[in-house]
This record gives C-alpha cells, sequence and structure tokens, in this order.
C-alpha cells in the first residue's frame, strides 16, 4: 500500500489523519469520508451549449443584417433614390478570317 487512498480502502489510518484525532478517541468508530472525484460533464456541456449558442444567434444576426441590407436597397431603388446596375461584359475573342 503505497497510496493513503489504498490505505483508506484497506481500513488502516494514516499516520497524518491519526495525529489529527483527538485523543481518547476509539479508532473502531471512526469514519473516514473521502470527497468524491471531480466529473467534467458539467462544465463540458455548459461549454457546448455557449459555443452553440453563440454560432447560433451570429447566424441570426447575419441572416437579419442581410435581410435588412436587401429591404434598404429595394426601398431605395422603387423611390429613386439608389439605382444599380449589373453590366455584363463579353470577352470573347472574334476570329477574324484573311
Amino acid at each position: 500500500m503505497q497510496l493513503p487512498d489504498d490505505q483508506i480502502r484497506a481500513g488502516h489510518i494514516p499516520a497524518d489523519l491519526y495525529r489529527q484525532l483527538p485523543p481518547g478517541t476509539d479508532l473502531r468508530r471512526v469514519v473516514i469520508v473521502q470527497q468524491a472525484p471531480r466529473s467534467y460533464t458539467g462544465p463540458i456541456v455548459l461549454t457546448l451549449v455557449v459555443v452553440t449558442g453563440s454560432v447560433a444567434v451570429l447566424l441570426v444576426v447575419a441572416f437579419l443584417v442581410q435581410v435588412i441590407a436587401g429591404a434598404a436597397v429595394a426601398v431605395l431603388s422603387a423611390t429613386g433614390g439608389l439605382t444599380y446596375t449589373i453590366k455584363r461584359t463579353s470577352k470573347r475573342k472574334h476570329l477574324s478570317s484573311k
């Protein structure tokens, strides 16, 4: 038995704990309670929920900005305050015959 945990599981009281007991304590009635190991499930799930929520909020904001910008361009185009044209230039090369 190398570790204090092994000693406690075997029912032995390690020397450092033995020194902390008040004098006259009946060692047969001593119960040593250990704290349970930490569970990382909660913090991991919380992190995933926060990241997923943040991504969802960013997607909704991006969609709303796109819809608002499209509506603004449509309104300004309809009122004559803004015009825009898309010009497509032909990049075909004409072969000349000699």
